[in-house]
């Protein structure tokens, strides 16, 4: 397991501005080329589902995701390939009332994991978690961050785990985008009707991160 480090270059203080919003919410401020956005409290209840289902499949333990692993696999999957140089902001957004992701470690999403980071044979990952507080719904602020994040032009490469009730929402906030100049990745559970995007499978990547081995549920 990779041990998440804070690292005094990254500095997270951009601004959202959502057309509900009265007020600007700081959340980063130097994009990178490469950005992750995930609903936090989605994908950790996702992972609880997987523990749950698999243990019973496997017969044995399965401890928590390893959050640096499965923000490699998703870049991975994004079409990232091996490159130390290169960077990469991971934002997640979660619920003010469940600021934890209980099925992964570290879980922390104030105390662990914001503001830190780790490098790897990917490059360098930077966390920035978020939530709306009275500002929007974190719906809102997803799909506000993702608008944002893809009107940049520095940024080339987007990676995206709604949770799939809002896929409609992330579907529209990427209609205009152009996809010749962003790769853009959505990723589910399952596939679902397209759009301006690339799709991929969110279970693979926290498969792996939860240390479940294809041979063990063959």
């Amino acid at each position: 397991m990779k041990v998440l480090t804070f690292l005094p270059s990254v500095s997270l203080k951009i601004y959202i501005f959502a057309a509900e919003m009265e007020h600007q919410q700081p959340i980063n401020t130097n994009w990178s080329e490469n950005i992750i956005i995930a609903d936090a409290n989605y994908v950790d209840n996702v992972a609880f589902d997987l523990i749950v289902n698999f243990e019973r499949i496997i017969e044995r333990r399965i401890p928590p995701a390893d959050l640096a692993q499965w923000v490699e696999c998703v870049a991975m999957d994004g079409g990232m390939r091996p490159n130390e140089e290169q960077q990469t902001h991971v934002v997640l957004v979660y619920d003010k009332e469940k600021p934890t992701m209980e099925n992964f470690n570290p879980s922390d999403l104030v105390g662990q994991i914001d503001a830190q980071a780790f490098k790897g044979p990917l490059g360098e990952f930077s966390f920035s978690a978020i939530n709306a507080e009275r500002l929007a719904s974190k719906e809102d602020l997803l799909t506000d961050t993702i608008r944002l994040v893809a009107s940049q032009e520095g940024v080339k490469r987007i990676m995206i785990i709604p949770d799939e009730q809002h896929l409609d929402n992330v579907r529209e906030a990427l209609r205009k985008i152009d996809d010749d100049a962003k790769r853009i990745t959505v990723f589910a559970m399952q596939p679902f009707a397209g759009g301006n995007f690339r799709q991929e499978i969110l279970g693979y990547s926290l498969m792996q991160a939860l240390g479940i081995r294809s041979d063990e549920i063959k």
